[in-house]
């Protein structure tokens, strides 16, 4: 299988060109594109569950399995060596099932969400492209194969979330430009980070970098510090993390499928991916400033979350919350938490965006949860698979989202220290913020009254292409919990945990330094408390709002202090505007004024004046004999004179 690895990736690049074709022809051949994009990704899916079934196969265990394809030499210059290869292990290949598998979901549910865009065959080019890049990042066998992946989503992320770029408004290009300079910032530390790695260790692949005993001893202190920090700069900007996560909630601005694509199963989940890869060469204090971010992102954007209009950008608030849980996860060494919640939520997220896009759709482009309600009569396969959704991200009991965040809670305790328990405290925060926010949203939109004219809007069920992907998504945001079994239920049953502590790093409970780790069986007690918390949390949810907004709109209209604050997001992006993005334009203004007045002054004086001096000598050459023998006598007198002075 491991000749063959390079389909997984290739199928969807294949796959775009030939939407590009069809695009560039024009007509009714663009309709070929979403089916030849859907085969394209599904060839990939199909590649990589085989692949997955052989690993399986190699035995099971917290022991490394892997199957590599090395085809061709990629870069070769003095010391650096960088092959062309591909790597499904028990990390990369549960990533390459997420995204093959969700992104083959989201692909047959945009057939149906862009039938009657122009640009469907560019979009789906588009959408094969992004994928392409994906594979490339989680499966390639060194720092620089992912960091062209890294940088191959950054730029599909620009492009379909300004596809719809001709808006009179022009709100897509600004935010594709504002997705992709704050990832910008965040890869310029992700690549110095790399220089280091390279520095020390004389080599990017990882293989060889782990295996390298020696220099792995003496990463150490600074370099180790600042080598591993510079990393995590870079996924604070790709999954969207304090202080570079002002993209995520704009990327809204794109079509809804790549709202799930982009939000659930790819390219915000690559800087989870990135240090759970790297995770060796994260010292315990990275770690702990990873954790520290992560569970502030998830409460800060739980808060932002909460009273959104906006259906798209609840969701997408909640991303940034549910990927600071796994950053949490990281920062405490349970990286198989993480992941086993990467995957939980490509399951819950990508049927909340498509859920999110057939409510938009039914509702003839409406946003606005405000306007929406008592759409459960007119949705019934939305509103049910919505529900299931809604549950799971809330965390309840049994469900996949419940699982794997009671997981990440619970190894973030699991230390018994000052900022463990400080950490657990914000991590149950957040998740009451969730479960609160989820079934707000949940509640305006789908139970109570009508808010809207029914006899102007019509809201109506999406076709099956798009409500059948949100079917098998529900089932999986159900049943998905069974990947993580908690010992409490089933003693070594953790199927994800044995997957992905055999490629991590095994690193002590956060602050754990020789502490005892509390007694498992205190693990049920928790699980119990997780579940109460979820409960209680989604009563609040609708009890506030079963009503409708009433309540929330007499805070809109007496502007009260806290509505003001999080209503405007914590004026993050103003703060920016005022202290980052107006500096700037003004230093760019002073710079170009100085070019244009001062450098542009001096090299066109220089210009000037020697075009000035050569307009006086030209006039020396009138070629008249008369003048040249003045000329001649006039110096033939000075030198004469000079001559005398001399003498005297």
């Amino acid at each position: 299988m491991s000749d063959f690895l390079y389909l997984i990736p290739v199928l969807p690049l294949v796959g775009a060109i030939l939407c590009g074709v069809l695009h560039g022809l024009g007509g009714k051949n663009r309709n070929l594109s979403g089916p030849i994009a859907t085969l394209a990704v599904a060839g990939s899916f199909v590649v990589a569950v085989l692949a997955f079934l052989e690993l399986q196969g190699q035995g099971h265990g917290e022991e490394v399995h892997a199957l590599t394809g090395n085809f061709f030499t990629w870069i070769s210059i003095g010391s650096l060596e960088v092959p062309f290869a591909l790597t499904v292990d028990q990390l990369s290949g549960f990533m390459a099932l997420i995204v093959t598998g969700v992104g083959l979901l989201i692909h047959i549910y945009s057939i149906g969400y862009m039938s009657h865009d122009e640009g469907k065959a560019r979009f789906f080019a588009y959408l094969n492209l992004f994928i392409f890049a994906m594979s490339l990042l989680i499966l390639g066998s060194s720092f620089v194969l992912l960091f062209v992946g890294w940088e191959g989503v950054g730029a599909m992320s620009y492009l379909l979330i300004g596809f719809w770029y001709d808006k009179e408004d022009g709100w897509p290009a600004v935010a594709g430009q504002k997705a992709f300079i704050a990832n910008r910032v965040g890869d310029l530390g992700f690549l110095i980070g790399m220089f280091l790695v390279f520095t020390h260790f004389g080599s990017l692949e990882f293989a060889t970098i782990f295996a390298d005993q020696e220099h792995m001893a003496t990463w150490t202190g600074g370099l180790a510090l600042g080598g591993a920090l510079l990393l995590f700069l870079g996924a604070t900007g790709k999954s969207a993390q304090i202080p570079l996560f002002v993209w995520l909630p704009d990327a809204m601005a794109g079509p809804t499928p790549v709202s799930a694509l982009i939000h659930a199963a790819t390219m915000v989940t690559a800087g989870v991916y990135m240090v759970a890869r790297a995770s060796f060469l994260f010292p315990p204090e990275a770690l702990m400033v990873v954790a520290i971010v992560g569970g502030v992102t998830a409460l800060f954007a739980g808060t932002m979350a909460i009273f959104q209009r906006e259906l798209k950008k609840v969701l997408a608030y909640s991303t940034v919350s549910q990927l600071g849980y796994m950053f949490l996860a990281c920062g405490c060494g349970a990286f198989s938490a993480a992941i086993f919640h990467v995957g939980t939520h490509a399951f819950f997220k990508a049927l909340l965006f498509l859920g999110a896009g057939s409510v938009i759709h039914g509702m003839h482009e409406e946003a606005d949860c405000f306007k929406m309600g008592g759409l459960r009569r007119f949705m019934p396969v939305t509103f049910v698979t919505f529900l299931v959704g809604s549950l799971a991200l809330a965390g309840f009991p049994f469900t996949a989202g419940f699982f794997s965040k009671d997981e990440i809670l619970w190894k973030t305790v699991e230390g018994n220290t000052g900022m463990a328990w400080t950490l657990w405290i914000v991590g149950v925060a957040a998740a009451l913020l969730t479960a609160v926010y989820t079934f707000r949203l949940f509640t305006l939109v789908f139970l109570g009254t009508s808010r809207f004219d029914e006899e102007k809007v019509h809201p109506h069920e999406s076709p099956w292409i798009m409500t059948g992907p949100l079917v098998v998504l529900a089932v999986l945001a159900l049943v998905g919990g069974v990947l993580g079994i908690p010992a409490w239920m089933a003693s070594d049953a953790n199927w994800i945990h044995h997957q992905v502590a055999a490629v991590t790093a095994h690193v002590e409970p956060l602050g754990g330094h020789g502490v005892e780790p509390v007694d498992h069986h205190s693990e049920i007690w928790f699980a119990l408390f997780s579940g109460l918390l979820a409960m209680f949390g989604i009563f609040v949810g609708w009890a506030l709002y079963k009503k409708g907004p009433a309540r929330e709109e007499r805070l809109a209209e007496k502007r009260n202090p806290i509505w003001v604050l999080l209503y405007g997001k914590w004026f993050v992006d103003e703060i920016y505007d005022f202290f980052i993005l107006k500096p700037m334009a003004l230093l760019s203004k002073g710079l170009g004024w100085f070019d244009v007045n001062v450098v542009d002054g001096i090299v066109n004086g220089v210009g000037k004046a020697s075009q000035e001096l050569g307009g006086l000598v030209r006039r020396l050459q009138d070629g008249r004999m008369q003048t040249y023998a003045l000329w001649m006598a006039g110096g033939a007198a000075v030198v004469l004179a000079y001559l005398i002075v001399q003498l005297w």
